[in-house]
């Protein structure tokens, strides 16, 4: 059996019979695109977004050698008028890249493309063992008037892995298969996935005839990949799984027009094994991230504990040359970790934050091997702080910000309330995995500086904790108890910690009142 092309549609119907969410809709817009000026397409999201599924999901439907009519049976595409139109009429090629991971990256593009080509000869014998890919194409369109659809998997596997000879080769296959003057009549369709959008030489793509959606710019393709709110909340429903949970754990991505996006993979995996642990690390390791947090150094630290803090951080993504090793400077940085799935881009903002409290534990463990000491003491203490501030041991919640303040005094500084909350929240990193952090929460007849919520069937207590700089914690309670800021509460929480924080300029001292609320 061929393994590139006329080979069936075994993987969708594997993914038919799992437990699948149609996207479906994605082939109306393949279709719309077949022969037109949009027939190149490059599609890059983060690992895990469901791309290969939507890959072989094409490929079932355009296969000629398939018969795909029972598998997409009550799936969104079949509402189409043009369902049947293209519906397993031509000759498909799949290449998966990650098929050639293991071969010598010197001679990788070679030898791929002989493996390419000497399994098309099953299905046609007049072919000869070259070893270039596009000569084949070529041939054979010569020969047969056939013209291809061609689904490419982990298209930049190569860019992303290789050294510069062999993305410069690699790159100069896609040129020969896609930008010679036969390529029109050659491809009917042409549809790329990966993590990174095509590669830019100086200030121009390589491929500049494709079309790109990306997760900074997804336009018509944003709904097909993640899953959207009511998908998840649909899967909870079926499941018995707790969706507020769920959000807490996967939910943050902003792509295009889609306002929640859900890590698919996480989502998955959650529900098979019933629980909302992290499961980044097993699709990326904190290792790939690991190299570039220490590019550009003190902007990128900055940005990074802000956004661990739950802040936006301002990025500009036009000067990213989609690559990963041309990174110098902090907007380099931040617009990577977007396409790698680490932050969320805002288009109205044109800003990035962490989507999660999963990828928010992965930033931990970056951090911690990047060399940051005075950030990774901090998260270290964090959980006994937090266990601290539960049990009402206000005399060490008061010494541990004390020996805080010293240790992170080089990366930021306690000169005002909002400076302090900046700090505080960082030094309270750990509650993210049991509370809903909020900052400025209107609580009662104003703002509370900083609320922890409890997560849903937790038995934790609420926390208000009120920030003052050079007045008293007694004044900070005061006015906790004078605006009612735990009123709103009540509801989530049988018990509320109310925790008063001030710090002394002159004695360079914190001092903190507590009290707890019950009923």
């Amino acid at each position: 059996m061929s393994e590139f092309i006329d080979y069936g549609n075994y993987d969708f119907e594997s993914a038919r019979n799992s437990n699948f969410i149609d996207k479906s809709g994605l082939i109306n817009v393949l279709n719309m695109s077949i022969k037109t000026e949009g027939k190149f397409m490059c599609v890059s999201r983060p690992r895990r977004f469901g791309k290969s599924i939507a890959a072989k999901m094409a490929y079932a439907y355009y296969d000629r050698s398939s018969k795909s009519e029972e598998l997409f049976e009550g799936l969104e595409i079949t509402k189409s008028p043009n369902f049947k139109t293209h519906l397993n009429k031509y000759p498909t090629i799949y290449i998966d890249w990650n098929k050639f991971a293991t071969y010598d990256h010197k001679t990788v593009v070679k030898e791929a493309q002989r493996k390419i080509v000497s399994d098309m000869k099953e299905s046609y014998d007049f072919l000869e063992e070259k070893e270039s890919l596009a000569n084949a194409l070529f041939e054979i369109n010569k020969k047969t008037g056939e013209r291809f659809i061609m689904i490419i998997d982990e298209w930049d596997m190569l860019v992303r892995d290789e050294d510069i000879e062999t993305r410069d080769e690699y790159v100069n296959l896609l040129r020969a298969l896609f930008k010679s003057n036969s390529a029109n009549k050659l491809f009917l369709l042409v549809y790329m996935t990966g993590i990174l959008p095509i590669i830019k030489y100086k200030t121009q793509s390589a491929l500049n005839n494709f079309r790109e959606y990306s997760i900074i710019n997804p336009g018509v393709t944003a709904k097909y990949y993640g899953f959207t709110k009511d998908e998840v909340r649909r899967l909870c429903e079926e499941n018995d799984m707790d969706f507020t949970l769920m959000q807490h754990a996967y939910d943050g991505y902003i792509i295009g027009d889609q306002k929640s996006i859900f890590n698919p993979n996480s989502v998955m995996q959650s529900i098979l094994f019933r629980n909302y642990n992290s499961y980044w690390s097993k699709t990326a390791s904190f290792m790939a991230i690991e190299s570039y947090l220490n590019v550009d150094a003190d902007y990128v630290r900055t940005k990074i504990i802000n956004m661990m803090n739950g802040e936006e951080e301002y990025v500009r993504v036009s000067s990213f040359r989609n690559n990963m090793t041309d990174i110098e400077t902090s907007d380099d940085v931040l617009t990577l970790l977007a396409h790698l799935g680490y932050l969320s881009y805002n288009p109205e903002t044109q800003a990035v934050k962490i989507p999660n409290n999963e990828v928010a534990e992965e930033f931990e463990n970056a951090i911690r091997m990047a060399g940051w000491k005075e950030v990774s003491k901090a998260v270290e203490l964090s959980m006994h702080l937090l266990n601290d501030t539960v049990n009402l041991k206000a005399d060490k919640i008061a010494k541990a910000f004390d020996t805080y303040h010293f240790e992170v005094s080089s990366i930021l500084e306690f000169n005002d309330e909002n400076s302090m909350a900046c700090a505080i929240m960082l030094a309270y990193s750990s509650a993210r995995a049991f509370y809903k952090i909020y900052r400025e929460l209107p609580t009662g007849k104003g703002f509370a500086d900083m609320v922890f919520v409890p997560l849903p069937k937790s038995p934790r207590p609420a926390i208000v904790i009120e920030l003052k700089y050079a007045k008293s914690a007694t004044t900070a309670i005061d006015q906790i108890r004078k605006k009612n800021y735990p009123a709103s509460l009540k509801g989530f929480s049988k018990r509320i910690i109310l925790v008063g924080i001030n710090y002394n300029k002159e004695e360079a001292k914190h001092e903190v009142e507590m009290e707890v609320i019950e009923g």
